[in-house]
């Protein structure tokens, strides 16, 4: 019997980069790590509608085999396993927990009330911040804890900080690349500031994996746009810090419904990179606006704008944001964030 099962996306064929996928193989390595590899297991649930037909099986393989199952599905995935776990495991009587990857469940499970039999039996909820928690506790939920998101990433040191000096400023975006993480409003933002200066002021480069629907949108984006206007492709994760370290600020203009605490700004802060971002979601809550980046009206070109002229204005402000960075980062180490599931597994 292991202390642990993990049932998540593992997608361990490929190499994905999406929140959901770091997010399960960041837990099931930091579990590995505290409790060692026997006492851990693990099944993936990648692979679409063919191992959503597998998911009684995948169940009954985790109840049979493990103390402890921790669950962290998406959308589909959580309408099929959370009642069969609950229904199997009046049998079983194991330890399950629900580790929530983005901000989506307390809406999700508004509108499913149905859901909620079934959630509320699990023995934790952990969602990744208070505001999901105050949300889902409105609804009768009495099992809600929060967990930040996490990276292992290696941390700057302060004293290899890149200061942010003169332009062009350098810009990027680090996240799926898709409309709704605001791409084309950041695109937008740099050529408006460009197009009043008699030199550019800003140059932007964009990172991250684009979705198999956006190619065409993201292709004709990328044909009318300057030189300025660069996409880099991917970055394995644990080269993030080498790579944003180079730039003056992450922009981060989201308005994706799903959002919740975005990957990219612990991204950002490991490289002392403040974060300029939409009021959207759970974003103000994470990014302390003026200590570790800007805060800026959702859709708001103007506003967008403002704050990345900011960096201009006052470089002396903006490289302490840089450090108060680095310092913020720490919170978000596995080990320090995971230690309350840790504990609550290994008691």
């Amino acid at each position: 019997m292991r202390k642990v099962c993990i049932i998540g996306c593992f997608a361990d064929t490929l190499d994905l980069l999406n929140g959901q996928t770091v997010k399960t193989k960041i837990v099931y390595k930091e579990l590995e790590k505290s409790l060692g590899c026997d006492e851990v297991m693990k099944i993936d649930t990648y692979g679409g509608v063919k191992t959503l037909v597998k998911t009684p099986i995948i169940v009954l393989n985790a109840l049979k085999n493990a103390e402890n199952i921790i669950i962290l599905p998406a959308e589909n995935g959580l309408r099929i396993i959370a009642p069969l776990l609950i229904g199997f495991n009046s049998v079983f009587k194991r330890n399950i927990y629900y580790d929530v990857i983005g901000g989506w469940l307390p809406e999700f499970v508004k509108k499913r009330k149905w859901l909620g039999i079934f959630l509320k039996k699990i023995n934790s909820i952990f969602v990744e911040t208070s505001s999901m928690k105050e949300q889902l506790e409105s609804q009768g939920y009495n099992n809600i804890d929060v967990i930040p998101n996490c990276k292992e990433l290696d941390i700057l040191d302060a004293k290899t900080i890149k200061y942010t000096g003169t332009k062009p400023y350098r810009l990027c975006t680090f996240s799926r690349v898709t409309k709704e993480k605001g791409i084309e409003d950041a695109v937008q933002a740099v050529c408006e500031i460009n197009s009043m200066h008699n030199d550019v002021f800003a140059e932007l480069d964009v990172y991250g994996q684009i979705e198999d629907n956006q190619k065409e949108w993201f292709e004709k984006l990328q044909t009318l746009a300057p030189q300025y206007i660069r996409y880099k492709g991917m970055v394995p994760f644990s080269q993030s810090t080498k790579v944003l370290k180079e730039y003056d600020a992450l922009l981060f203009p989201t308005y994706y419904e799903g959002e919740g605490f975005a990957g990219t700004i612990i991204d950002a802060f490991a490289a002392g990179l403040p974060v300029i971002a939409s009021d959207w979601k759970y974003n103000s809550e994470i990014i302390k606006s003026g200590m570790t980046g800007v805060i800026f009206k959702t859709h708001s070109i103007s506003e967008l704008k403002a704050a990345i002229m900011s960096i201009d204005s006052d470089i002396k402000k903006w490289n302490l944001m840089r450090q108060n960075c680095v310092s913020e980062a720490k919170r978000y180490l596995p080990a320090n964030a995971m230690k309350k599931l840790i504990d609550i597994v290994n008691g």
